[in-house]
């Protein structure tokens, strides 16, 4: 007798395939059958008119101190996602040291270990509510090793390979890079294709925060391929975008480019999150040289006129495409604070402050370098072509559902099925995207597919009222069509409501 049976849903298995009217049987952590007149089963859900999936898999998220908050977490689960990747843009809670972790963002900073492997051990232990998967972060590693500093030796660098391995025996499964931020900005590609030889031994892929995301983006995306072409990895573009009005049309480049390495022999992907807006740290608006020697050397420098002019004038310069921060890609309506010391400032455009925006932004960070934004620079059709490509798959960018927020944190998996999503024959490719494509990439075997032997970690939901209706000035709205979602057999969303607990795992590398 099966613990459990999904009965007469439109199940798609998460491959690509065309979907059938089908019952799913589960025991235990596992699906066991799909078909008809599968026998009896101890509970029965009656799921007619509802699409049956895989859980979806998030390849870039920020969840990684949510497992730490006092309460359980349900703001992914109620997007019918079952799985994150953590640990991007260069940033995990470890491996640290006491004398420099305060150089990372104070997100992570707050909750950073002396190895990879104790943080996952910790995060397991106060409980995930659905599952995360950990990559080990290259700005952690050089903080680790050499603070904030722009130059690093080779005994450095070989003392952060030395990092790295430990992180993937810990189960790490695989590495990030943020590229536009300090101290990564820093590094050359012989530094980053170091760590992706190391990365190689396990075979774990490398997903990149590019150097830029803007007029630097064909190279940045060039420099991208070459560390996965010469490291002999799979390569991760993290949400890809073409920002800034200079640049909008480039989709169709970048994606020329991935494709092309693919051809040519580089297992490369993806993945996009179904916004116009990108939402970071205020501060990587202004050149990474502006942040070298950490915080107190930023507002030193942001208090004399002549270090703000030399600032301005290379993140003006034409001469350069990457390393410059984001100036070139905004104006002053683009930048919206979303948090900030004083709450005065949460919420206004650096427009509002009337005056020279550049000296508006330096007051700003003056008053708090922690500060965050959203920045609305990207294009309708440049994020329809992302959204439509067979090599990028969907991932959110969230950051841990406290405060101020971006709506991509609540609702990105039901916008892209409720927004973009718009014929019946297209859902089983849009299902592809969120789960197996993801899944496969980062190594989850048993999940991102639904057929006997899989994981039972499922999402059902219905195709005519998924959605979210969250904004910029409210986020934290509650998606609406995810019915039900299980975790390896077991029931955590029922009837569109959380049902408690943390029944998620910490996937080490390797492990089902």
């Amino acid at each position: 007798m099966y613990d459990l049976l999904l009965r007469s849903g439109t199940v798609h298995d998460g491959l690509g395939g065309p979907s059938r009217l089908a019952d799913v049987a589960i025991a235990g952590r596992r699906v066991v059958a799909v078909g008809h007149d599968l026998g009896p089963a101890r509970r029965v859900i009656d799921v007619t008119g509802l699409v049956v999936a895989p859980g979806f898999v998030d390849p870039h998220s920020h969840s990684d101190t949510v497992p730490f908050l006092e309460e359980p977490q349900p703001f992914k689960l109620l997007q019918g996602v079952t799985t994150e990747i953590v640990g991007n843009c260069g940033f995990s809670c470890g491996p640290a040291v006491p004398e420099t972790k305060d150089f990372l963002p104070a997100e992570l900073s707050g909750a950073a270990f002396a190895s990879l492997g104790e943080y996952i051990d910790a995060a397991e232990a106060a409980g995930p509510s659905n599952n995360l998967a950990v990559l080990v972060g290259h700005n952690t590693l050089r903080v680790a090793v050499a603070g904030m500093r722009a130059e690093i030796t080779a005994r450095e660098l070989t003392r952060m390979c030395e990092l790295a391995a430990q992180s993937f025996e810990a189960g790490a499964a695989g590495w990030s890079s943020g590229l536009e931020y300090v101290p990564g900005a820093y590094a050359n590609l012989d530094e980053l294709i170091a760590l992706g030889l190391v990365a190689k031994r396990w075979d774990l892929p490398y997903a990149t925060h590019m150097r830029s995301e803007s007029e630097g983006l064909a190279d940045a995306l060039d420099e991208a391929i070459a560390v996965a072409r010469r490291a002999g990895i799979r390569l991760q573009v993290s949400h890809c975008k073409a920002s800034g009005r200079a640049v909008h049309g480039s989709a169709a480049m970048l994606l020329d480019k991935l494709a092309r390495a693919r051809r040519g022999g580089v297992d490369v992907r993806g993945d996009v999150y179904p916004y116009l807006a990108f939402g970071t740290m205020l501060v990587a608006v202004l050149p990474p040289i502006a942040c070298e020697g950490g915080e107190q050397a930023l507002l030193e420098r942001l208090a004399d006129p002549a270090e703000r002019a030399a600032l301005r004038a290379l993140a003006e310069s034409p001469d350069t495409g990457t390393g410059v921060g984001f100036w070139r890609e905004l104006t002053p309506e683009d930048v919206q604070i979303l948090t900030h010391s004083d709450p005065g400032i949460q919420g206004k455009r650096l427009a509002d402050f009337g005056g020279d925006p550049w000296e508006a932004l330096c007051d700003v960070l003056r008053l708090d370098p922690q500060a965050s934004g959203v920045f609305h620079t990207m294009h309708e059709d440049d994020l329809t072509a992302f959204l439509a490509d067979p090599l990028i798959s969907i991932g959110s960018d969230n950051g841990p559902p406290v405060g101020p927020n971006h709506p991509r944190t609540f609702g990105t998996f039901p916008t892209y099925l409720g927004t973009y999503v718009k014929k019946e024959e297209e859902m089983p490719e849009a299902i592809r995207k969120v789960s197996s494509a993801v899944a496969a990439q980062f190594g989850l075997a048993g999940r991102g597919w639904l057929g006997p032997g899989a994981i039972a970690d499922l999402c059902v939901f219905d195709a005519g009222t998924i959605g979210h209706a969250g904004t910029y000035e409210r986020p934290d709205v509650r998606p609406t069509g995810v019915e039900h979602v299980f975790l390896a057999g077991r029931q955590v969303v029922a009837d569109g409501e959380f049902t408690g607990g943390r029944q998620g795992r910490m996937l080490r590398r390797g492990t089902q």
